[in-house]
Parts: structure tokens; sequence; C-alpha cells
């Protein structure tokens, strides 16, 4: 016996650009949008009926046409936006999902008109919508952070196939990757607070680099734990911050061969492979995720 199990369908990684003008000052949203949808959907894929299907083609342009008519502000209130758009505009769409990249840009010097491509870390959300509740995820990745002491590693297993040799002052260096969940409005009729996500992410995103560079670290899960730990104490709204985290090696290379000492001051920069570090910090009373991880 076959059964059709979970399945959704969307259009994946509409690229748009905003540009709002205010006189000679512009201001430019560089988004890439991923939507995907759920509900009656069992005939399209047991007899291909595509009664119940809103095309791909129609979401990509719902993306923009409501940044035309609603403008792009933060990237939470237009991920919202969108789901609640589909999952209320169509009886055959029971849930929606959008995710969202943004992509930096910085002013090129005076001018109002003229940007230069940031070339830090992505902003990330993911919001769903059903209909009555909405669950939203922000978050960001290649934030790219190294401290150069008060970092320690030792006392691990030893097997036969250990050769890295313990230490007591290295380099510690990631890829911060990392999504945080905001609890949930209570109940159907509640929204979000627009206009606050730009707050809270330049809160969450602060207390991960004070917590990176205050943490002396006997290890890449030491620190994770207290990068979580930070945003939580720092971020009322946030339940949970889920991290990933690439350990970037910097080895301190051999000089004896040409003479020469080498007290921590000439690495090499391995890109791989690399030991990658995950975890989750909660609060304890956090409330259910539901599909916010899906």
């Amino acid at each position: 016996m076959v059964v059709l199990g979970p399945n959704r369908y969307g259009k994946a990684e509409t690229r748009i650009v905003r540009v709002t003008r205010h006189g000679d000052a512009h201001r430019v949203k560089d988004l890439n949008v991923s939507t995907a949808l759920s509900g009656d959907m069992d005939e399209v894929h047991l007899s291909g009926d595509n009664s119940a299907v809103l095309p791909t083609d129609s979401q990509k342009n719902a993306v923009y046409a409501l940044a035309k008519r609603h403008g792009i502000g933060a990237i939470e209130d237009f991920a919202l936006l969108l789901a609640r758009h589909f999952a209320d505009s169509q009886p055959t769409v029971r849930h929606a999902r959008v995710a969202i990249e943004e992509y930096a840009w910085e002013r090129n010097g005076a001018s109002g008109h003229s940007f230069v491509r940031a070339g830090g870390e992505v902003r990330t959300c993911v919001a769903h919508y059903d209909g009555e509740r909405a669950h939203v995820v922000s978050g960001l990745r290649d934030l790219v952070v190294l401290n150069t002491t008060n970092s320690e590693f030792w006392g691990y297993i030893k097997d036969e196939y250990t050769t890295l040799p313990e230490t007591r002052d290295r380099m510690l260096a990631t890829a911060v990757n990392v999504s945080w969940r905001h609890a949930a409005p209570a109940g159907p009729s509640e929204a979000w607070p627009s206009g606050d996500w730009d707050k809270a992410y330049d809160r969450a995103r602060q207390a991960l680099l004070a917590a990176f560079a205050e943490t002396y670290s006997l290890s890449l899960q030491q620190t994770l734990y207290a990068m979580g730990s930070r945003v939580l104490g720092d971020c009322p709204g946030v339940c949970e911050v889920r991290l990933s985290l690439p350990n970037k090696h910097h080895f301190v290379v051999d000089l004896t061969p040409f003479g020469l000492d080498n007290d921590g001051e000439v690495y090499f920069a391995a890109d791989r492979p690399y030991g990658l570090i995950e975890g989750t910090v909660l609060r304890e009373d956090a409330p259910d995720a539901g599909p916010a991880w899906e």
C-alpha cells in the first residue's frame, strides 16, 4: 500500500531588488525569496488535477507586486506579509512558508544613490503561517569571527588515531550560522510588533559577538553555549537559538627548518576538513515550535 506523505511546492530563490527613493537619498533592499505552499494538494500528485494549485510563477509575481505595493522594511515583516497573502487568499492553501535572505549594501561616499556591497554576513528569516498562527525564525549566516588567544583545547579522548597535540593557547575562528526563534503570538488576532525586527536583529547580533569575544574558551562547544545563552539573556522575545559553528582551523607553522622561532605569530589557515559544532540553546519554558524549523 502506497500513500502520499507530507508535501509542499513553491518558487525558490526569487531575486528582487527594491529601491526606495526619498529625493536624492535612496535605499536598497536586496533579497532572495523562496516560497512554499501546502494544503489540499493531494489530487495534483495522485491524478495530475491542478485545480488546487497556485502556479509557482504566480508566487514569484506576488513577491514583486507586494514589494511595489507595500515596500520592503524588515525582512520578517515582508515574509509575514507574503505568507499571509498566500494562506488567506487561496482556499486550498492551508500553510505558507516564506524564507528570505538579505544582502546588505552600504552607501558609497556622500552620494545618496551610490552603493557598495557589504562583505559581511547574510541576514535570514523564515516565516510560517497557517491562517491562524504565525511562527518566525530570524538569523544570519557567514558571520566570520576570530580570537587570537584566550582559547585552549586539551583533556580530550586519545585513541590510536589521535595525533592532535593539546594546546593551552590557540587561535579560535568560526563562521557563525545561527537562527533564533521568536516566541509565538498568544492568539490568531495578535500581530507581530511591526518595526521591532531590525532592533531585535541588531541586539541578537551584538549578543553573539560579545559572547564570542568575552568567553575564555576551552572548547568551541563551550563558546556555542555561551553565545546562545547570551542571545536568550539579551533578547527577551527569543525562546530558542540554534547554532552551527565550523571550526576554521589555524595551525602554527613549523619554521624550525629555517632557523626561526614561531611563538604564535605565523599560522596556516586550513579550509578543510574542518570540525563542525552544532547545538541548540533554549528556555525551559519555550513554547512548542510547531512548524517553525521546517
